[in-house]
Protein backbone atom coordinates (compact mmCIF):
# COMPACT_ATOMS: atom_id res chain seq x y z
CA UNK A 1 0.00 0.00 0.00
CA UNK A 2 2.83 1.80 0.62
CA UNK A 3 3.53 2.78 -3.26
CA UNK A 4 -0.23 3.74 -3.46
CA UNK A 5 -0.07 6.30 -1.14
CA UNK A 6 3.30 7.94 -2.44
CA UNK A 7 1.37 8.07 -5.98
CA UNK A 8 -2.02 9.36 -4.84
CA UNK A 9 0.36 12.12 -2.67
CA UNK A 10 1.95 12.70 -6.19
CA UNK A 11 -0.97 13.82 -8.00
CA UNK A 12 -2.32 15.68 -4.83
CA UNK A 13 1.03 17.92 -5.25
CA UNK A 14 0.49 18.22 -8.83
CA UNK A 15 -3.13 19.09 -8.35
CA UNK A 16 -1.80 22.02 -5.69
CA UNK A 17 0.60 23.26 -8.26
CA UNK A 18 -2.11 23.87 -10.86
CA UNK A 19 -1.46 20.81 -13.05
CA UNK A 20 -4.82 20.00 -13.46
CA UNK A 21 -7.60 22.17 -15.13
CA UNK A 22 -9.56 24.59 -12.94
CA UNK A 23 -12.60 22.38 -11.99
CA UNK A 24 -16.03 23.98 -10.29
CA UNK A 25 -17.43 22.81 -7.09
CA UNK A 26 -20.78 21.25 -7.28
CA UNK A 27 -22.70 24.36 -6.40
CA UNK A 28 -21.86 25.77 -9.43
CA UNK A 29 -22.88 23.13 -11.76
CA UNK A 30 -26.12 23.44 -13.22
CA UNK A 31 -29.04 22.29 -10.50
CA UNK A 32 -30.69 19.13 -11.48
CA UNK A 33 -32.56 18.15 -8.74
CA UNK A 34 -31.95 18.54 -4.46
CA UNK A 35 -28.96 17.70 -2.70
CA UNK A 36 -31.01 14.74 -1.57
CA UNK A 37 -32.12 13.59 -4.53
CA UNK A 38 -29.13 13.43 -5.90
CA UNK A 39 -27.37 11.22 -2.64
CA UNK A 40 -30.28 9.11 -3.22
CA UNK A 41 -29.42 8.27 -6.48
CA UNK A 42 -25.89 7.04 -5.83
CA UNK A 43 -25.12 5.48 -3.01
CA UNK A 44 -22.85 4.79 -0.90
CA UNK A 45 -21.82 1.83 1.15
CA UNK A 46 -18.64 2.51 3.59
CA UNK A 47 -16.60 -0.71 4.85
CA UNK A 48 -13.48 -0.95 6.83
CA UNK A 49 -10.97 -0.52 3.49
CA UNK A 50 -13.66 -0.52 0.56
CA UNK A 51 -16.59 2.04 -0.91
CA UNK A 52 -18.94 0.91 -2.83
CA UNK A 53 -21.06 3.14 -5.06
CA UNK A 54 -24.47 2.33 -5.94
CA UNK A 55 -26.39 3.54 -8.42
CA UNK A 56 -29.93 3.77 -7.66
CA UNK A 57 -33.25 4.53 -10.35
CA UNK A 58 -34.01 1.21 -10.28
CA UNK A 59 -37.38 2.63 -12.04
CA UNK A 60 -35.08 3.57 -14.78
CA UNK A 61 -32.60 0.61 -14.47
CA UNK A 62 -30.36 3.12 -13.22
CA UNK A 63 -29.78 5.73 -16.23
CA UNK A 64 -27.47 7.97 -15.84
CA UNK A 65 -28.06 11.73 -15.64
CA UNK A 66 -25.85 14.54 -14.97
CA UNK A 67 -25.54 14.96 -11.14
CA UNK A 68 -25.51 10.98 -10.80
CA UNK A 69 -22.30 11.13 -13.37
CA UNK A 70 -20.54 14.35 -11.07
CA UNK A 71 -21.28 12.80 -7.91
CA UNK A 72 -19.67 9.61 -9.12
CA UNK A 73 -16.81 11.61 -9.83
CA UNK A 74 -16.80 13.15 -6.91
CA UNK A 75 -16.36 10.28 -4.81
CA UNK A 76 -13.94 8.45 -6.51
CA UNK A 77 -11.16 11.18 -6.88
CA UNK A 78 -11.78 11.32 -2.92
CA UNK A 79 -12.24 7.81 -2.79
CA UNK A 80 -8.39 7.95 -4.54
CA UNK A 81 -7.21 10.45 -2.23
CA UNK A 82 -8.29 8.93 0.83
CA UNK A 83 -5.04 6.30 2.37
CA UNK A 84 -7.84 4.57 4.35
CA UNK A 85 -9.54 3.35 1.39
CA UNK A 86 -7.72 -0.03 -0.57
CA UNK A 87 -10.39 -0.62 -3.43
CA UNK A 88 -13.49 0.69 -4.56
CA UNK A 89 -16.51 -1.36 -6.25
CA UNK A 90 -19.29 0.11 -8.44
CA UNK A 91 -22.64 -2.05 -8.72
CA UNK A 92 -26.82 -1.20 -9.04
CA UNK A 93 -29.83 -1.45 -7.23
CA UNK A 94 -32.24 -3.88 -8.46
CA UNK A 95 -32.51 -5.42 -12.09
CA UNK A 96 -29.94 -3.25 -13.38
CA UNK A 97 -26.63 -2.23 -13.23
CA UNK A 98 -26.82 0.72 -15.69
CA UNK A 99 -28.99 0.61 -19.05
CA UNK A 100 -26.98 4.31 -19.97
CA UNK A 101 -27.63 7.42 -20.26
CA UNK A 102 -30.70 8.97 -19.70
CA UNK A 103 -31.41 9.45 -23.33
CA UNK A 104 -35.18 10.33 -22.72
CA UNK A 105 -34.49 13.03 -20.16
CA UNK A 106 -31.77 14.44 -23.24
CA UNK A 107 -34.58 14.29 -25.72
CA UNK A 108 -36.48 16.70 -24.05
CA UNK A 109 -33.83 19.08 -23.14
CA UNK A 110 -32.92 18.98 -26.94
CA UNK A 111 -36.86 19.48 -27.94
CA UNK A 112 -36.53 22.46 -25.37
CA UNK A 113 -33.61 23.84 -27.00
CA UNK A 114 -31.67 23.56 -24.13
CA UNK A 115 -28.58 21.85 -25.40
CA UNK A 116 -25.76 23.01 -23.05
CA UNK A 117 -27.33 20.86 -20.49
CA UNK A 118 -26.78 18.64 -22.96
CA UNK A 119 -23.23 19.18 -23.67
CA UNK A 120 -22.48 19.29 -19.92
CA UNK A 121 -23.79 15.37 -19.81
CA UNK A 122 -21.34 13.96 -22.16
CA UNK A 123 -18.57 16.19 -20.93
CA UNK A 124 -19.18 15.36 -17.53
CA UNK A 125 -19.39 11.52 -18.67
CA UNK A 126 -16.61 11.01 -20.84
CA UNK A 127 -14.00 13.31 -17.89
CA UNK A 128 -15.89 10.69 -15.14
CA UNK A 129 -14.63 7.53 -17.52
CA UNK A 130 -11.29 9.06 -17.77
CA UNK A 131 -10.93 9.27 -14.38
CA UNK A 132 -11.96 5.59 -14.25
CA UNK A 133 -9.27 4.46 -17.08
CA UNK A 134 -6.83 5.94 -14.92
CA UNK A 135 -7.25 5.05 -11.40
CA UNK A 136 -4.87 4.12 -8.84
CA UNK A 137 -6.61 1.88 -6.81
CA UNK A 138 -7.95 -1.14 -7.58
CA UNK A 139 -11.90 -0.91 -8.48
CA UNK A 140 -14.59 -3.58 -9.15
CA UNK A 141 -17.52 -3.37 -10.97
CA UNK A 142 -20.61 -5.47 -10.58
CA UNK A 143 -22.49 -6.51 -13.59
CA UNK A 144 -25.75 -7.63 -12.31
CA UNK A 145 -28.24 -7.09 -14.84
CA UNK A 146 -28.49 -4.67 -17.67
CA UNK A 147 -25.48 -3.39 -18.69
CA UNK A 148 -25.68 -0.81 -21.64
CA UNK A 149 -24.58 1.34 -23.64
CA UNK A 150 -22.72 4.36 -20.96
CA UNK A 151 -23.52 1.92 -18.60
CA UNK A 152 -21.08 -0.32 -20.13
CA UNK A 153 -18.65 2.58 -20.67
CA UNK A 154 -18.51 2.84 -16.92
CA UNK A 155 -17.86 -0.54 -15.97
CA UNK A 156 -15.29 -1.35 -18.67
CA UNK A 157 -12.66 0.33 -17.13
CA UNK A 158 -12.50 -1.32 -14.07
CA UNK A 159 -9.46 -3.93 -13.35
CA UNK A 160 -12.37 -6.51 -12.37
CA UNK A 161 -15.48 -6.73 -14.23
CA UNK A 162 -17.96 -9.48 -12.32
CA UNK A 163 -20.62 -10.91 -14.77
CA UNK A 164 -22.96 -13.04 -13.70
CA UNK A 165 -26.44 -15.23 -15.18
CA UNK A 166 -28.62 -12.06 -14.70
CA UNK A 167 -26.30 -10.27 -17.08
CA UNK A 168 -26.99 -8.36 -20.33
CA UNK A 169 -24.65 -6.62 -22.27
CA UNK A 170 -25.38 -4.50 -25.27
CA UNK A 171 -24.61 -1.08 -27.21
CA UNK A 172 -27.90 -1.05 -29.26
CA UNK A 173 -26.90 3.11 -29.88
CA UNK A 174 -27.62 2.87 -33.75
CA UNK A 175 -31.03 1.99 -33.30
CA UNK A 176 -31.35 5.52 -32.13
CA UNK A 177 -29.34 7.55 -34.22
CA UNK A 178 -26.75 7.97 -32.01
CA UNK A 179 -22.91 6.04 -31.89
CA UNK A 180 -21.05 3.78 -28.90
CA UNK A 181 -19.31 6.33 -26.39
CA UNK A 182 -18.15 6.82 -22.75
CA UNK A 183 -14.64 4.82 -24.14
CA UNK A 184 -16.34 2.09 -26.00
CA UNK A 185 -14.47 2.21 -29.44
CA UNK A 186 -11.56 1.90 -27.12
CA UNK A 187 -12.73 -0.99 -25.72
CA UNK A 188 -14.68 -2.67 -28.19
CA UNK A 189 -11.98 -2.30 -31.13
CA UNK A 190 -9.83 -4.53 -29.22
CA UNK A 191 -12.11 -7.59 -28.95
CA UNK A 192 -11.22 -10.78 -30.34
CA UNK A 193 -11.18 -9.97 -34.20
CA UNK A 194 -14.17 -8.06 -35.47
CA UNK A 195 -16.34 -8.65 -32.84
CA UNK A 196 -16.59 -5.31 -31.60
CA UNK A 197 -17.86 -3.76 -35.27
CA UNK A 198 -20.58 -6.88 -34.71
CA UNK A 199 -21.61 -5.46 -31.19
CA UNK A 200 -21.20 -1.55 -32.13
CA UNK A 201 -23.68 -2.13 -35.95
CA UNK A 202 -25.84 -4.47 -34.37
CA UNK A 203 -26.38 -3.89 -31.05
CA UNK A 204 -26.60 -7.35 -30.50
CA UNK A 205 -26.48 -8.04 -26.42
CA UNK A 206 -23.63 -10.72 -24.81
CA UNK A 207 -24.55 -12.55 -21.32
CA UNK A 208 -22.37 -13.11 -18.75
CA UNK A 209 -20.87 -16.12 -19.92
CA UNK A 210 -20.07 -14.48 -23.65
CA UNK A 211 -18.71 -11.70 -21.75
CA UNK A 212 -16.52 -13.38 -19.46
CA UNK A 213 -15.28 -15.78 -23.28
CA UNK A 214 -14.42 -12.29 -25.17
CA UNK A 215 -12.92 -11.08 -22.11
CA UNK A 216 -15.34 -7.56 -21.65
CA UNK A 217 -15.78 -9.14 -18.10
CA UNK A 218 -12.86 -10.62 -15.66
CA UNK A 219 -14.87 -12.83 -13.91
CA UNK A 220 -18.62 -14.99 -13.11
CA UNK A 221 -20.40 -15.85 -10.73
CA UNK A 222 -24.22 -16.79 -10.20
CA UNK A 223 -26.81 -14.13 -8.71
CA UNK A 224 -27.17 -16.45 -5.52
CA UNK A 225 -23.59 -16.00 -5.33
CA UNK A 226 -23.16 -12.21 -5.01
CA UNK A 227 -23.90 -11.92 -1.23
CA UNK A 228 -21.33 -14.22 -0.29
CA UNK A 229 -19.13 -12.44 -2.82
CA UNK A 230 -19.93 -9.26 -1.67
CA UNK A 231 -19.38 -10.29 2.12
CA UNK A 232 -16.32 -11.49 1.45
CA UNK A 233 -14.87 -8.39 0.08
CA UNK A 234 -16.60 -5.84 2.50
CA UNK A 235 -13.80 -8.09 5.27
CA UNK A 236 -11.03 -7.48 2.73
CA UNK A 237 -8.64 -4.77 4.42
CA UNK A 238 -6.09 -4.61 1.73
CA UNK A 239 -5.01 -2.51 -2.18
CA UNK A 240 -3.56 -5.49 -4.09
CA UNK A 241 -5.26 -6.31 -6.96
CA UNK A 242 -3.58 -9.66 -6.19
CA UNK A 243 -5.84 -9.81 -2.88
CA UNK A 244 -9.04 -9.52 -4.84
CA UNK A 245 -8.52 -11.20 -7.82
CA UNK A 246 -8.11 -14.40 -5.37
CA UNK A 247 -11.31 -13.49 -3.50
CA UNK A 248 -13.26 -12.94 -7.20
CA UNK A 249 -11.83 -16.35 -8.21
CA UNK A 250 -12.46 -18.41 -5.31
CA UNK A 251 -16.21 -17.67 -4.67
CA UNK A 252 -16.70 -17.11 -8.04
CA UNK A 253 -17.55 -20.03 -11.01
CA UNK A 254 -16.14 -21.41 -14.63
CA UNK A 255 -17.94 -21.15 -17.22
CA UNK A 256 -17.94 -22.06 -20.71
CA UNK A 257 -20.11 -20.70 -23.66
CA UNK A 258 -22.74 -23.28 -24.75
CA UNK A 259 -24.41 -21.63 -28.11
CA UNK A 260 -23.30 -18.80 -28.58
CA UNK A 261 -22.58 -15.76 -30.74
CA UNK A 262 -18.59 -16.53 -30.11
CA UNK A 263 -19.01 -19.62 -31.62
CA UNK A 264 -19.79 -17.15 -34.99
CA UNK A 265 -16.68 -15.43 -34.76
CA UNK A 266 -15.41 -17.11 -38.53
CA UNK A 267 -18.20 -15.39 -40.00
CA UNK A 268 -18.14 -12.48 -38.22
CA UNK A 269 -14.67 -12.08 -39.23
CA UNK A 270 -15.24 -12.77 -42.42
CA UNK A 271 -18.69 -10.37 -42.89
CA UNK A 272 -17.73 -7.48 -40.54
CA UNK A 273 -14.07 -6.83 -42.01
CA UNK A 274 -14.71 -5.48 -44.31
CA UNK A 275 -14.26 -1.63 -44.88
CA UNK A 276 -17.84 -0.09 -45.24
CA UNK A 277 -21.21 -0.76 -44.01
CA UNK A 278 -22.18 -1.70 -47.96
CA UNK A 279 -19.69 -4.24 -47.83
CA UNK A 280 -20.58 -5.63 -44.90
CA UNK A 281 -24.20 -5.76 -45.99
CA UNK A 282 -23.24 -7.82 -49.33
CA UNK A 283 -21.15 -10.30 -46.98
CA UNK A 284 -23.84 -10.87 -44.64
CA UNK A 285 -26.32 -11.12 -47.77
CA UNK A 286 -23.97 -13.65 -50.14
CA UNK A 287 -23.47 -15.80 -46.71
CA UNK A 288 -27.10 -15.38 -45.65
CA UNK A 289 -28.02 -17.20 -49.35
CA UNK A 290 -24.67 -19.43 -48.89
CA UNK A 291 -25.83 -21.16 -45.56
CA UNK A 292 -29.48 -20.35 -45.27
CA UNK A 293 -28.38 -19.06 -41.64
CA UNK A 294 -31.29 -17.60 -39.80
CA UNK A 295 -28.80 -15.68 -37.35
CA UNK A 296 -27.39 -13.91 -40.70
CA UNK A 297 -30.55 -12.76 -41.79
CA UNK A 298 -31.17 -11.66 -38.34
CA UNK A 299 -28.32 -9.66 -38.42
CA UNK A 300 -29.21 -7.90 -42.05
CA UNK A 301 -32.51 -6.97 -40.25
CA UNK A 302 -31.35 -4.98 -37.54
CA UNK A 303 -28.59 -3.31 -39.75
CA UNK A 304 -31.54 -1.94 -41.72
CA UNK A 305 -33.47 -1.05 -38.94
CA UNK A 306 -30.43 1.05 -37.75
CA UNK A 307 -29.46 4.71 -39.16
CA UNK A 308 -27.99 4.58 -41.50
CA UNK A 309 -25.82 7.77 -40.37
CA UNK A 310 -25.06 5.98 -37.16
CA UNK A 311 -23.75 3.16 -39.43
CA UNK A 312 -21.41 4.69 -41.21
CA UNK A 313 -20.04 6.82 -38.24
CA UNK A 314 -19.79 3.96 -35.95
CA UNK A 315 -18.12 1.87 -38.33
CA UNK A 316 -15.31 4.89 -38.57
CA UNK A 317 -15.58 5.64 -35.02
CA UNK A 318 -14.70 1.54 -34.35
CA UNK A 319 -11.74 1.88 -36.68
CA UNK A 320 -10.31 4.76 -35.35
CA UNK A 321 -10.41 3.21 -31.90
CA UNK A 322 -8.53 0.21 -32.91
CA UNK A 323 -4.85 2.57 -32.97
CA UNK A 324 -5.91 4.94 -30.28
CA UNK A 325 -5.45 5.67 -26.71
CA UNK A 326 -8.30 6.01 -24.49
CA UNK A 327 -8.02 9.88 -24.02
CA UNK A 328 -7.99 10.09 -27.74
CA UNK A 329 -11.03 7.66 -28.06
CA UNK A 330 -13.07 9.43 -25.53
CA UNK A 331 -12.34 13.22 -27.55
CA UNK A 332 -13.74 11.54 -30.81
CA UNK A 333 -16.93 10.54 -29.33
CA UNK A 334 -17.29 13.65 -27.76
CA UNK A 335 -16.74 15.27 -30.84
CA UNK A 336 -19.72 13.15 -32.04
CA UNK A 337 -21.85 12.93 -29.52
CA UNK A 338 -21.90 16.91 -29.58
CA UNK A 339 -22.47 16.94 -33.32
CA UNK A 340 -25.08 14.39 -33.40
CA UNK A 341 -27.29 16.41 -30.62
CA UNK A 342 -26.20 20.00 -32.67
CA UNK A 343 -28.54 18.60 -35.53
CA UNK A 344 -26.43 19.97 -37.56
CA UNK A 345 -26.50 17.48 -40.33
CA UNK A 346 -29.38 15.26 -38.95
CA UNK A 347 -31.56 14.75 -36.10
CA UNK A 348 -31.37 11.22 -35.85
CA UNK A 349 -30.78 11.31 -32.50
CA UNK A 350 -33.99 12.86 -31.51
CA UNK A 351 -36.31 10.82 -34.07
CA UNK A 352 -34.70 7.38 -32.67
CA UNK A 353 -35.26 8.25 -29.10
CA UNK A 354 -38.92 9.45 -29.97
CA UNK A 355 -39.62 6.38 -31.69
CA UNK A 356 -38.10 3.85 -29.87
CA UNK A 357 -38.57 5.41 -26.22
CA UNK A 358 -40.91 7.97 -25.95
CA UNK A 359 -44.00 7.75 -28.54
CA UNK A 360 -42.88 4.31 -29.49
CA UNK A 361 -44.61 3.68 -32.59
CA UNK A 362 -40.89 1.82 -33.54
CA UNK A 363 -40.84 3.71 -37.22
CA UNK A 364 -37.92 6.16 -37.05
CA UNK A 365 -37.77 8.29 -40.35
CA UNK A 366 -34.18 8.80 -40.34
CA UNK A 367 -31.97 10.98 -42.19
CA UNK A 368 -30.53 10.66 -44.67
CA UNK A 369 -32.75 7.77 -45.03
CA UNK A 370 -30.25 4.92 -46.85
CA UNK A 371 -26.37 4.51 -46.89
CA UNK A 372 -26.15 5.44 -50.66
CA UNK A 373 -27.21 8.75 -49.19
CA UNK A 374 -24.90 9.09 -46.55
CA UNK A 375 -21.63 10.85 -47.56
CA UNK A 376 -18.48 10.66 -46.87
CA UNK A 377 -18.09 14.83 -45.97
CA UNK A 378 -20.63 14.07 -43.32
CA UNK A 379 -19.14 11.24 -41.49
CA UNK A 380 -15.71 13.62 -42.13
CA UNK A 381 -17.65 16.14 -40.04
CA UNK A 382 -18.60 14.50 -37.20
CA UNK A 383 -15.49 12.74 -36.17
CA UNK A 384 -13.72 16.17 -37.26
CA UNK A 385 -12.38 18.83 -34.49
CA UNK A 386 -14.47 20.93 -32.76
CA UNK A 387 -14.35 24.32 -34.26
CA UNK A 388 -17.22 26.90 -32.43
CA UNK A 389 -16.71 25.11 -29.08
CA UNK A 390 -14.05 23.68 -27.06
CA UNK A 391 -12.57 20.02 -27.36
CA UNK A 392 -13.31 17.95 -24.91
CA UNK A 393 -9.87 18.69 -21.77
CA UNK A 394 -8.75 15.80 -20.34
CA UNK A 395 -5.42 15.82 -17.79
CA UNK A 396 -3.45 13.34 -19.62
CA UNK A 397 -0.51 15.34 -18.42
CA UNK A 398 -1.37 14.37 -14.72
CA UNK A 399 -3.50 11.15 -15.25
CA UNK A 400 -2.21 8.26 -17.28
CA UNK A 401 -4.02 5.28 -18.40
CA UNK A 402 -3.02 1.80 -17.12
CA UNK A 403 -5.12 0.14 -20.04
Amino acid sequence: MHSLKVLVRARRSLHKLGSFPHQRSFSAQPHYGSYDDIQDQVLVDGRANSRTAILNRPSALNSLTTSMVARLKRLYESWEENPNIGFVVMKGSDRAFCSGGDVVALYHLLTEGNIEECKTFFDTLYKFVYVQGTYLKPHLAILDGVTMACGAGISLPGMFRLATDKTVFSHPEVQIGFHPDAGATFHLSRLPGYLGEYLALTGDKLNGVEMVACRLATHYSLNARLALIEERLGKLTTDDPSVIETSLSQYGDLVYPDRSIIHKIDVIDKCFSHDTVEEIIHALEIEAADSYDGWCAMTLKKLREASPLSLKVTLRSIREGRFQTLDQCLTREYRISLRGISGEVSKDFCEGVRARLVDKDFAPKWDPPSLEEVTKEMVDFYVSPLISEPELELPTASREPYV
